[in-house]
């Protein structure tokens, strides 16, 4: 069911102003100082204080994000997920600021590499989710890994590179 756009004039509750291409589902908790742009936040979900949810991004419904967290374009984060404080996602495999001939690089100069966080994933504080990858229904993502590979279902996974720890049962 698609419920309507609405912004922080037309939801007094949340004292934030979101763009008017957001969309949030029923019983969405927003804190103040967050930025959020033609992204998708579904029922329940609640998103801290100073955390960017840009255009094309999506949240699930009862998804936890704690503050200071980045989520780009190209993220989908499935239902029922805890996002901890200051996570990192990234959308582009090969970053730079200008292409080879020395312009300045525009939206149609990049790759954006989708990245799903499958339902029941939680993620700790400090991590950084590299683009292309998915992690797995009820995965663990310890606090400040650097992800690089796809995560299985239910496993553990710590450390720079993220190592798996535990497989999931």
């Amino acid at each position: 069911m698609a419920h309507p756009k609405r912004d922080a004039k037309s939801d007094a509750e949340n004292y934030v102003r979101l763009s008017a291409d957001v969309e949030l589902g029923e019983g969405v908790r927003i804190f103040s100082f967050v930025n959020a742009y033609g992204c998708k936040i579904d029922d329940g979900a609640q998103i801290g204080a100073f955390v960017e949810i840009q255009r094309g991004a999506s949240i699930g419904k009862r998804c936890k994000v704690s503050s200071h967290t980045f989520i780009c374009e190209g993220v989908t984060i499935e239902e029922e997920c805890f996002i901890g404080h200051g996570v990192m996602f990234i959308n582009d495999r090969n970053p730079a600021a200008v292409n080879a001939d020395g312009s300045l690089k525009g939206k149609d100069d990049w790759v954006c590499e989708p990245t799903v966080i499958r339902r029941r994933a939680n993620i700790g504080s400090g991590a950084v989710i590299m683009c292309g990858i998915e992690i797995g229904e009820g995965a663990l993502i310890g606090a400040g890994a650097v992800v690089t590979k796809s995560v299985p279902a239910g496993a553990t996974v710590a450390g720079v590179p993220a190592r798996l720890l535990a497989r999931g049962g």
